[in-house]
């Protein structure tokens, strides 16, 4: 049977993440290799039949699988703030007073900083890491269905969100944290997954020695989730005229600078050494800040001159950007994890086009390799 022009599917990256090629699938699912081939070119629509065998074979439901492409509706709105015209924005929608409302994701408009609903309630006791906890309602399948993330990437939470919406049953809770606070949150047992951008100059690689080095035997995969540009926020119009970290000295820019751990102060402690720049030539060096969105704040504000951080933030806060690396960003997962039905069922949506549509609208990000294992240790 054809295929229809509207019918997606995510066969391919599900299978090879698991590790399967086309004739261990089929086999499986008692199917053709070339049945497998045709569905993942598009050339070829399964039956009900084998639609259920392939999601069985992969542990997996149809929806992840399969999915139908429409056109997306279009409405007008009311924008409910002043923006230049022309501009392309991003924004979140409200039904009020009978009229659409266009909220514009501009600036810490962009990031929540909502209080989290507790789940329960206890006190802690002197002389122990243990807390007995009183829950709030009687919802355990939520609890149960909560996957913990574990990372510094601001695309996580778009990520999170949009699963959510396709999966109501599925919860995300994102823990902020940088490269190596996640890979230790990881190998702690505090989380499912570790979202990480570390590299190491000695053997050329992204992560995977990181993983090796703290995991210390334990089986893991590393799966990408894009390849972001890192550089330089810079005021806009850069009265500085800042092009590289060179100008940082010459110019006596101040900056702001991330912790020690995170992937933006390693790639600035490359780049200088590299340069042959001293660390406390560079104004501001030690002045540190915990995430992304507040380096972003402190150059808006004037509190620095630049720091370091991703294009998609730099287009977020309308500021100017000095690309100076590209860095990956992969999802490190415990072996152990990758069997667990809520952890697969997030994991599966990487390939679905809703989470690829806030990738690409945000920016900044190469997703084209995005939901391929690119490591086991």
């Amino acid at each position: 049977m054809k295929q229809d022009s509207d019918l997606r599917n995510n066969l391919k990256s599900i299978r090879t993440r698991l590790g399967m090629s086309q004739q261990d699938l089929a086999n499986i699912a008692n199917v053709t290799r070339q049945t497998i081939s045709g569905v993942e070119s598009g050339q070829y629509a399964p039956s009900v039949a084998i639609t259920l065998r392939l999601a069985k074979a992969l542990g997996c439901q149809v929806e992840d699988l399969f999915w139908l492409e429409r056109d997306l509706l279009e409405i007008e709105a009311v924008l409910a703030k002043p923006v230049p015209n022309g501009q392309q924005l991003r924004v979140s929608m409200a039904r009020v007073g009978g009229k659409w409302i266009a909220y514009p994701l501009i600036g810490k408009d962009a990031f929540r900083q909502d209080m989290i609903p507790a789940d329960g309630e206890g006190e802690t006791c002197t002389g122990t890491n243990k807390i007995r906890v009183r829950l709030l309602d009687d919802n355990l399948d939520t609890l149960h269905n909560t996957v913990v993330i574990a990372g510094c990437a601001p695309v996580i939470s778009l990520w999170a969100r949009a699963t959510e919406r396709w999966h109501p049953q599925l919860r995300v809770q994102y823990n902020f944290a940088n490269s190596m606070a996640a890979l230790h949150s990881l190998c702690k047992g505090e989380a499912h997954i570790a979202g990480m951008h570390l590299y190491d100059p000695e053997t050329s690689e992204y992560n995977t020695p990181f993983v090796r080095d703290v995991l210390a035997g334990r089986e893991a995969v590393l799966i990408t989730l894009g390849v972001w540009e890192e550089g330089l926020l810079l005021k806009s119009g850069n009265p500085m005229g800042i092009r590289t970290v060179t100008d940082l000295v010459a110019g006596g820019a101040t900056i702001v600078n991330r912790e020690i751990g995170s992937g933006s102060r390693m790639l600035l402690e490359q780049t200088l050494q590299k340069e042959q720049i001293p660390f406390d030539a560079v104004q501001g060096f030690d002045n540190i800040l915990k995430t992304h969105q507040d380096v972003a704040q402190a150059v808006v504000e004037g509190v620095a001159d630049a720091g370091m951080s991703t294009g998609s933030v730099a287009t977020a806060f309308g500021l100017g950007f000095i690309p100076l690396n590209q860095s990956r960003y992969d999802l490190v997962i415990l072996k152990e994890y990758l069997e667990e039905a809520s952890v697969q069922q997030l994991l599966n949506t990487l390939g679905h086009r809703m989470v690829h549509s806030q990738f690409e609208i945000l920016g900044g990000y190469d997703i084209s390799k995005i939901g391929e294992v690119v490591a086991t240790v």
